[in-house]
């Protein structure tokens, strides 16, 4: 028989945010008053499950999300470099589509399926499959919480399901707060999951810099 293992990929809550910033791997952007509720409702999801270690990206909203849970389970989560956002060249602006119409953005467009705009989607996917395979390792037999962002988590399970890595981000399974869970039996993935626990505190299903 062989052991289930479950790597919880979780997305952090709703960032304050009210310029709309492409705040990426920017410092200083705190959880919103929603995306507080949005992780307690993600800690109690995770009630009475088996877990054994907690993960986190080094972004401040990514640490202020696993704080709940920390507290319920008297685990201190870990800070992997691997989980964090993607880098994008966008960061730092306060993007529109009408920017599409300044020759200026142009280049920056040259190649949507690597993409040129930011890190390619093979290094993401990379860092999160290297990641998920140390994390299964740690929790064997039991689970791991591992916050990230929304490129990182999407890219892993675009990855995990064996479908392209590029992707109409508009069209990302991947919400506020939301549960990816990538199931191994020994050391095979086995399965992949998806949830919302927040679901219900979503306002603003959109919201730029992910």
């Amino acid at each position: 028989m062989t052991e289930t293992t479950i790597v919880h990929l979780l997305r952090h809550g709703e960032v304050h945010n009210p310029r709309g910033v492409l705040y990426g791997r920017l410092p200083d952007f705190h959880l919103s008053e929603d995306g507080h509720m949005m992780a307690k409702a993600a800690a109690g999801w995770f009630a009475g499950r088996d877990i054994a270690v907690l993960y986190t990206s080094p972004l401040d909203r990514a640490q202020e999300t696993i704080a709940p849970l920390a507290a319920a389970t008297g685990l201190t989560p870990v800070v992997d470099m691997r989980l964090i956002e993607a880098d994008n060249k966008f960061e730092g602006e306060v993007f529109r589509m009408g920017r599409l119409a300044d020759p200026r953005v142009w280049r920056r467009f040259a190649n949507p399926f690597k993409p040129s705009w930011g890190e390619p989607f093979q290094e993401v996917a990379d860092r999160m499959w290297s990641f998920s395979q140390e994390a299964r390792d740690a929790a064997r037999g039991r689970e791991a919480v591992c916050v990230s962002h929304q490129l990182p988590i999407y890219t892993a399970r675009r990855l995990a399901e064996g479908v392209r890595l590029w992707h109409d981000p508009r069209r990302r399974q991947c919400g506020l707060a939301s549960v990816t869970s990538l199931i191994f039996e020994g050391e095979v993935l086995a399965g992949v999951e998806y949830a919302e626990p927040a679901a219900h505190l979503v306002r603003h299903p959109s919201i730029p810099g992910a």
